[in-house]
């Protein structure tokens, strides 16, 4: 479905975008979206989303300092500005410092099971202008103009005969505009990082078994598909957890008028 034309617009790039400064401004004076920019391959019968397969796949971390292949530090996502702060600290990456997917120092109050993807639906005020025709689920998620429809979306991760699944938590590796990928059938645009396109967490890569830079598949995922697992323990954000405890709070509700 294509948008009515309008007056051209100007939209930021984040500066997480790899554009330089002379580029960081674009003139949009329509968003005519093509069907082969948003259908990808024929997903298999009854898939909504299909795999993006061979997907050069990194490894981020909450708290990470900025370094040469990575300039923007993530002490802050694109939706949340006390990440680090409300995920409890650094999710140390380091092996020897984790335990059961978390970090040994303290219990994260986030889920540990995250991911980045080089889309960011929200602008300065309100949402990109083309974030309701591209995000499949903008419509069933919108909860407002300073609520982001993408935050945490569920994503599923293969490598080989294993699948992990994940929290979307921030937009990255590098890019925030990339729509055309993360939702339709074009590849991730060259970067620092080999063609990244998929950021995961030492979660992620310590349930898939995964090198620092690896190639793996992914897809979005209904909450409804996704199993219990390693995934579904912790953090405020995660759905499972909430869910949890709004049937606890039922379930004591209901025990109490059976007292009565």
């Amino acid at each position: 479905m294509g948008l009515a034309k309008s007056e051209p617009v100007k939209v930021k790039f984040s500066k997480k975008s790899e554009r330089s400064s002379d580029d960081r401004f674009a003139d949009l004076t329509s968003l005519a979206l093509t069907p082969g920019q948003l259908a990808g391959k024929s997903p298999e019968l009854g898939q909504r989303f299909p795999w993006k397969r061979d997907i050069v796949t990194t490894v981020f971390w909450i708290g990470e300092k900025p370094a040469e292949n990575n300039p923007v530090p993530n002490r802050v996502s694109s939706w949340d500005k006390e990440w680090t702060k409300n995920y409890g600290g650094i999710d140390d990456p380091v092996p020897a410092h984790r335990s059961n997917y978390t970090p040994v120092k303290f219990t994260p109050r986030l889920n540990p099971f995250y991911c980045a993807l080089p889309y960011n639906d929200k602008a300065k005020e309100g949402h990109r202008p083309e974030a309701p025709q591209v995000v499949p689920w903008f419509n069933e998620a919108y909860q407002g103009p300073a609520v982001s429809t993408c935050k945490g979306r569920w994503v599923a991760i293969r490598k080989g005969n294993r699948v992990a699944y994940a929290q979307w938590e921030d937009a990255g590796p590098f890019r925030t505009d990339h729509w055309q990928y993360v939702f339709g059938n074009e590849r991730p645009k060259p970067n620092l990082n080999k063609g990244a396109g998929l950021d995961v967490s030492p979660a992620v890569r310590e349930y898939l078994g995964l090198n620092t830079t690896d190639v793996t598949d992914w897809k979005f995922v209904e909450f409804s598909e996704v199993p219990r697992g390693p995934w579904s323990t912790l953090g405020e954000n995660n759905t499972f957890v909430i869910n949890d405890r709004k049937k606890g709070a039922a379930l004591v509700e209901k025990l109490g008028v059976i007292a009565r």
